[in-house]
């Protein structure tokens, strides 16, 4: 009988060493999601642009200087590869000078707005650095680094084919640089990391096959769920913001409309459905910006006495 149950102890062993380890792992995870929750709820602002609840993951000095770093990095490649246009190019002096127009609107803008959500205006614009490119391609795109980098590639001049249209791209992109979107995404994606790493402890005790399922459904989790409906969000306060500054620095507002019916219609409705993708359907940017027309015109009147849209 001593035998046996000497042999039974040996037998139990095992198993209490997988529960312990396997606690182990447990008190770790919780300890992970106690630190992230931690981070990004200590990181949780009021963005007096929007009224919403923001989580930054850098400073603004640490900003405007990844965005100076990243700008040269676009500057050079565009030169190297003949692309840069002179700043002394029509086409630069009309992007540059419609820049101007948007960023002397900014402070007006941005205490509006801060007033609207009953917040105190952010002045970390005044320590942007505005510069503007203008690049040769085919892309119709246009982006607004951190710090206030501004590029724009020729091939949106078709697309937006008026100078009140492009003014309402360019003040969507200035609105992410203002409403420190690339500080969002730092700290979005530092979340997802440490959910990523907490997760991989918790099932380390699984096989190969069976930790694969489970951190790709995790990450589908995390890209469906969270990142690309951040995404979005971000994209909708940029048309909020943008069409207000477009509007206060006295173009027509309403051009958004069909400057967004001519951005559908160049990509041949080729976009992805909308849960798939970092920006809003088009038709719902649409009727979001219809909704938002009122108070740019609002804006428009407010900062261009004796201008009427006709």
């Amino acid at each position: 009988m001593a035998i046996g149950s000497l042999g039974g102890l040996r037998r139990r062993q095992p198993a209490t060493g997988r529960r312990r380890g396997g606690g182990i792992r447990w008190w770790i995870l919780l300890l992970f999601a106690g630190y992230a929750a931690w981070q990004w709820f200590g990181s949780a602002k009021v963005d007096p642009y929007t009224g919403e609840t923001a989580h930054y993951g850098a400073t603004p000095e640490e900003e405007v200087q990844l965005g100076a770093q990243a700008f040269q990095q676009v500057l050079g490649d565009a030169q190297a590869q003949g692309a840069l246009m002179s700043p002394e190019a029509q086409v630069s002096q009309q992007i540059r000078a419609i820049a101007q127009r948007l960023i002397t609107k900014v402070p007006q803008v941005t205490a509006d707005l801060a007033a609207m959500h009953q917040q105190e205006a952010p002045t970390i614009h005044q320590d942007f650095r505005w510069d503007v490119a203008v690049i040769q391609s085919d892309q119709a795109n246009a982006f607004v680094l951190p710090g206030g980098k501004i590029a724009v590639y020729t091939g949106l001049l078709p697309v937006a084919q008026t100078e009140d249209a492009m003014a309402v791209v360019m003040g969507h992109e200035i609105a992410h640089a203002l409403l420190r979107h690339g500080s969002q995404r730092i700290a979005q994606q530092e979340l997802v990391q440490m959910g990523q790493m907490a997760a991989g402890m918790a099932i380390g005790g699984m096989d190969p096959q069976q930790q694969q399922a489970v951190m790709a459904a995790l990450g589908a989790g995390a890209q469906y769920g969270f990142i690309l409906p951040y995404g979005r969000s971000h994209e909708t306060q940029a048309d909020q913001v943008g069409l207000m500054l477009a509007a206060a620095a006295c173009y027509d507002p309403r051009q958004a409309i069909p400057l967004w019916e001519r951005m559908s219609a160049s990509s041949g409705g080729q976009q992805p459905p909308e849960f798939a993708s970092t920006h809003p359907d088009p038709a719902n940017r649409i009727q979001t910006l219809q909704s938002l027309m009122p108070q740019a015109l609002e804006f428009h009147q407010r900062n261009c006495a004796g201008q009427t849209l006709q």
